[in-house]
C-alpha cells in the first residue's frame, strides 16, 4: 500500500513549503511533506474549498546507522536489526514501509533491499525507512508517537547497529483521489449557493475539476484534500 504523507511537529505548527502533486492511482498512499502557508496553511494556489479529514496513519522516518569496522559484518548487523523489527511490528500495533512520495510496505521480502549509504565518517553505512500507525478515533498525535517510540525501544539491538527516530513525526493518506466526489460535491454546492445571490438568471463555469486531488496539512492529525479549481459567476445568457 502506497501512501501520503504531511509533515507536522508535535510542538507547533511547523514552517510550510508548496507540495507537489503526484499521480495516484486506486491503491496509493502518497507523500505529503507540509503545508502550504506558516500560520493558516493556505497560499494564493490553493481554493477556499477544500475537505477536511483525520489522516489515516501518522509516519515516523527511522534511521539505522552502524560503524562495525568490517563492511560486510556491519551491513548485516543493520539488516538484522531491520528484520527484527519488521518481525516485532504488528504485536506493537505499527507498520514499517520504505519510500519518500510514493512508498510501499517493508516486508520480509525486500528489506535487504533498503539502499546503504555512508554515515558521515570512515567504516559506517546508513539506511532509512517509515514506521506507522494507525490514526483510529482515540489515537491523537502523542499517543502515536508514544506507541512508535515503544516500538523503537522494543527493537534488539545487533552488534554496533543503532535505530532511531529521524526528523518529525508525519501524516499519511491512503488513495486522496477517492475522495474527489466528496470534494466535487463541496465545489458545487458552494458555488450554487453563491450563483443563488446574483438570482435566477446567473449560473457558474467551473474549472479544474478534471485535476488530481492535492493535499496539505490541516492540523497534527489532519489534512486538507481539494481540487485546484475556481468557479466564476456569469448571466446564463
Amino acid at each position: 500500500m502506497k501512501w501520503l504523507l504531511a509533515a507536522f511537529s508535535l510542538i507547533s505548527v511547523a514552517p510550510a513549503f508548496a507540495q507537489q502533486a503526484v499521480p495516484a492511482t486506486s491503491a496509493q498512499e502518497i507523500v505529503v511533506t507540509g503545508s502550504r502557508r506558516e500560520a493558516d496553511d493556505y497560499s494564493d494556489t490553493m481554493p477556499i474549498i477544500t475537505l477536511r479529514r483525520t489522516a489515516d496513519f501518522a509516519v515516523q522516518e527511522v534511521r539505522v546507522a552502524g560503524d562495525t569496522r568490517e563492511a560486510g559484518k556491519r551491513r548485516e548487523e543493520i539488516y538484522a536489526m531491520i528484520r527484527g523489527a519488521i518481525d516485532l511490528a504488528a504485536a506493537h500495533g505499527v507498520e514499517l514501509a520504505t519510500g519518500e512520495y510514493v512508498v510501499e510496505p517493508l516486508t520480509v521480502a525486500n528489506y535487504r533491499n533498503l539502499p546503504l549509504s555512508n554515515d558521515g565518517r570512515p567504516d559506517t553505512d546508513k539506511t532509512v525507512f517509515l514506521v506507522k500507525t494507525r490514526l483510529a478515533p482515540g489515537v491523537d498525535a502523542k499517543t502515536a508517537l508514544d506507541r512508535i517510540t515503544r516500538f523503537l525501544k522494543a527493537v534488539p539491538s545487533v552488534g554496533r547497529a543503532e535505530m532511531t527516530e529521524k526528523g518529525d513525526l508525519t501524516l499519511s493518506v491512503v488513495n486522496p483521489d477517492q475522495y474527489r466526489p466528496q470534494i466535487i460535491g463541496l465545489i458545487a454546492a458552494d458555488a450554487e449557493a453563491t450563483a443563488a445571490k446574483f438570482g435566477t438568471g446567473y449560473g457558474v463555469e467551473v474549472r479544474g475539476l478534471d485535476r488530481p486531488v492535492e493535499w496539505a496539512r490541516a492540523s497534527l492529525t489532519e489534512v486538507f484534500l481539494y481540487l485546484p479549481s475556481a468557479y466564476v459567476v456569469r448571466p446564463r445568457n
